[in-house]
């Protein structure tokens, strides 16, 4: 099968699969205004900028260093004209780094070659770009994507895989930590924590990606770790739930034991369960659930406030069959009520005029209808966008009419 991103997985998940079966910017929560204060304010106006692939940044890979800064210097300014206030910038999107770590190797959407030194530093870059444009950046990080190739002969001589090859898993043509080995945990939050610690960052961020998402046909053979470690559990999906678990939890210990805790969010694919699966889940018929396919119990961490924030993407048009966002929504601020967790909506501007999604998408109304349903909903306070070249390239002039409408 080709490549699923989270991007195209969103409509086969809630569609093929369930056949089968953001004048001055407003401040975000916690964000930086142009004074350099650290503030808080109702509304979040975010973007994604995702470097894997070269999705957003940069353009393609090996681009001179000028012209890579010019690049996300674009995309910073379009935030601000866009009014919005926050950027999700991904620096950690296959167990590699965008900046000097000495846990991982450079990430190869730099030079094109992984473990080369691209001669500059992008999330200092980032940050120093970002708050001098009263942006906040959040740090967005891959907890356990290793690469999207199950080839370890294919990433660098450095990598912590090359040298501890059991510590990763191959599964449906990537490859993947295993999130079952207690030293694997214990590493990648290391890695991640190094740069909360480096640098001036405004959160920490993590997508969808968990266990993978499920591929025909192949298994995720983890048999020999839950053998050793899962002794604790009576089925397997449990105890990987708990892996899952324990590191959400421990990254937000870690967090708040620094001298400046840092806001920490997620951002989980949009069903947590079925109604039909589980009596407590959305009113939806979606193929994938968050809860029993990637094993992240992300409604848990919102009660147990292991998470400060959460962004589920609700990648789908009001009235879609199988996973309405209007009624997404509704569940979602009631998951939040009373829990002191920030909910923020993902909105897929990436669809608007995609030929391959439902004519809903082609109406440019359709996203600001999102928000202007959202704003009976008490507990949303805000939205992000996927992602920062559909921001720039406005299609269908969807987000200007997002704009006019709601942040004027």
């Amino acid at each position: 099968m080709g490549r699923i991103t989270r991007r195209t997985f969103a409509a086969a998940a809630a569609g093929a699969f369930s056949g089968l079966l953001t004048a001055v910017p407003a401040v975000a929560a916690g964000s930086r205004p142009a004074d350099g204060g650290r503030g808080r304010a109702a509304e979040l106006r975010g973007v994604w900028i995702a470097t894997v692939e070269n999705i957003d940044w940069p353009s393609s890979t090996g681009l001179e260093t000028a012209v890579q800064q010019r690049e996300l210097i674009a995309h910073l300014d379009t935030a601000v004209e866009r009014r919005l206030n926050t950027v999700y910038f991904q620096v950690r999107p296959t167990a590699d780094a965008l900046w000097p770590s000495p846990h991982e190797p450079w990430s190869k959407v730099l030079t094109g070659t992984q473990g080369q030194d691209p001669g500059w530093d992008p999330l200092a870059f980032a940050v120093k770009e970002a708050h001098a444009r009263g942006l906040q950046l959040h740090a967005w990080f891959n907890p356990y994507r290793v690469a999207n190739s199950e080839d370890p002969a294919q990433l660098s001589p450095e990598h912590p895989v090359r040298k501890n090859p059991e510590w990763a898993v191959p599964y449906g043509g990537k490859l993947y930590y295993n999130p079952g080995l207690p030293q694997v945990r214990e590493f990648v939050t290391k890695a991640m924590l190094h740069a909360v610690d480096n640098y001036d960052i405004d959160g920490v961020h993590w997508d969808d990606y968990f266990y993978p998402y499920p591929v025909e046909g192949a298994v995720f053979d983890d048999d020999a770790t839950y053998a050793e470690h899962g002794g604790d559990f009576d089925n397997k999906a449990d105890w990987r739930r708990h892996n899952i678990d324990l590191l959400v939890r421990g990254m937000k210990e870690a967090l708040g034991k620094r001298r400046a805790p840092v806001p920490f969010g997620v951002s989980p694919f949009g069903v947590w369960r079925n109604k039909a699966t589980d009596p407590e889940g959305s009113d939806t018929n979606a193929g994938v659930q968050t809860y029993d396919d990637l094993h992240a119990d992300c409604r848990k961490w919102v009660r147990e406030g292991w998470i400060d924030y959460i962004i589920p993407q609700l990648y789908w048009h009001i009235g879609f069959a199988a996973a309405d966002y209007a009624k997404l929504v509704p569940w979602w601020n009631e998951v939040v009520r009373g829990t002191g967790v920030d909910l923020y909506v993902g909105e897929a501007l990436y669809k608007v005029a995609d030929p391959a999604q439902p004519e809903q998408w082609r109406d440019p109304a359709e996203l600001s209808r999102h928000l202007t349903f959202c704003g009976d909903h008490d507990q949303v306070k805000g939205h992000a966008y996927f992602s920062a070249v559909h921001v720039a390239s406005d299609p269908r002039g969807a987000m200007s009419r997002v704009v006019d409408d709601h942040y004027r």
